[in-house]
């Protein structure tokens, strides 16, 4: 059950990174971007499929507004990795949807 909860957490926490995200015009129209909502999208459907019976209610509640969000950020038809392009200025190694996402693997 931990894990799971650790889980939501996540999804929670990288669905607010996603939303804030969304008003920068680099990171919307980027790969990173866009790779990382479908992911989510995928992990969203796993961990709901997996739903465990006693869930305290105030992470049934934090899965439902990750769902939201997830669900509803929308991915630009045309996309192309910002740096490669040499469009985003962040420093090397440093994307703020990529570092979200990374954490996935230690959870």
């Amino acid at each position: 059950m931990q894990q799971f909860i650790n889980r939501i957490r996540f999804l929670h926490y990288v669905s607010a990174v996603l939303e804030n995200q969304a008003g920068d015009p680099l990171c919307t129209s980027c790969n990173a971007f866009g790779n990382t909502v479908r992911t989510m999208k995928e992990e969203l459907e796993e961990l709901k499929a997996s739903k465990p019976d006693g869930l305290p209610p105030e992470y049934t509640k934090l899965l439902e507004q990750a769902e939201t969000v997830i669900n509803s950020t929308r991915i630009p038809e045309k996309t192309e990795g910002q740096k490669k392009a040499g469009n985003c200025t962040m420093p090397k190694g440093v994307c703020f949807v990529k570092s979200s996402k990374a954490l996935l693997k230690e959870i």
